[in-house]
């Protein structure tokens, strides 16, 4: 079950969802607008080699917008940190961002139970775009659990303050395929 705008508000307001910082104002019929934050990543690698740590450069995104062209890949970040113990929390574009050829997030829409942090955004132009701080390019939807949690999150990505590049190199498999 989707919460609503309205119930989304009493849940920040009973504690059980976490955004900081929070606008009401922000609350649409079920979801919750965020914010792009001020600071992009670049992958420097020609090629990404998920047993490898890659090697990323971090851009500020001037007031004056920062220029995606067709194929840009960039990682980006919201300036809320959010997250829940009890609610899962979803991340989509907005639609008029996504209308203009960029998607938000390619694939890594699922928050898991017990993240919290900034969001790290997957940001990719079909078509020539321009990055501006602060824009309200995403939004999140909280979802009601059914069963059991056994665990909370508590991984590599915990606590992100930022855009976060990605830390597959850390999991068992990538070391054990390093030798």
């Amino acid at each position: 079950m989707i919460l609503t705008g309205p119930q989304i508000a009493r849940e920040v307001e009973q504690g059980r969802i976490k955004i900081d910082p929070f606008n009401p104002r922000r609350c649409t019929t079920n979801s919750y607008d965020l914010a792009l934050g001020s600071r992009v990543g670049v992958y420097l690698d020609d090629i990404l080699d998920p047993t490898r740590e890659p090697k990323v450069e971090y851009r500020e995104i001037p007031s004056t917008g920062y220029l995606l062209q067709r194929g840009d890949f960039v990682l980006g970040h919201t300036v809320e940190r959010f997250g829940s113990d009890a609610l899962v929390p979803i991340v989509h574009a907005k639609s008029g961002f996504a209308r203009r050829g960029t998607f938000v997030h390619c694939t890594a829409d699922l928050i898991d139970l017990g993240f919290y942090g900034c969001s790290t955004l997957q940001l990719y132009a079909t078509l020539p775009t321009v990055l501006y701080p602060g824009t309200l390019v995403a939004q999140v939807s909280w979802w009601e659990t059914f069963g059991e949690i056994d665990q909370l999150y508590s991984g590599k990505y915990q606590g992100a303050d930022g855009p976060m590049p990605s830390r597959s190199h850390l999991d068992a498999w990538a070391v054990a395929a390093r030798g």
